[in-house]
């Protein structure tokens, strides 16, 4: 059973492989525009530019 209120899990996704590396959460009242992280990719083998999906 999911947990209660405004937090909610995302997938992050590497702008240059379009590969789901990580899962994280964020609060969707305080933060309602996309995340977007620099983030190592193990597939590219370096720090890329990581954009919330759904």
């Amino acid at each position: 059973m999911a947990a209660k209120g405004p937090r909610e899990s995302i997938a992050m996704e590497c702008t240059e492989c379009k590969r789901r590396n990580y899962t994280t959460s964020k609060n969707k009242r305080n933060n309602t525009d996309r995340l977007e992280v620099v983030k190592y990719c193990k597939f590219c083998k370096k720090r890329t530019t990581h954009k919330e999906t759904k």
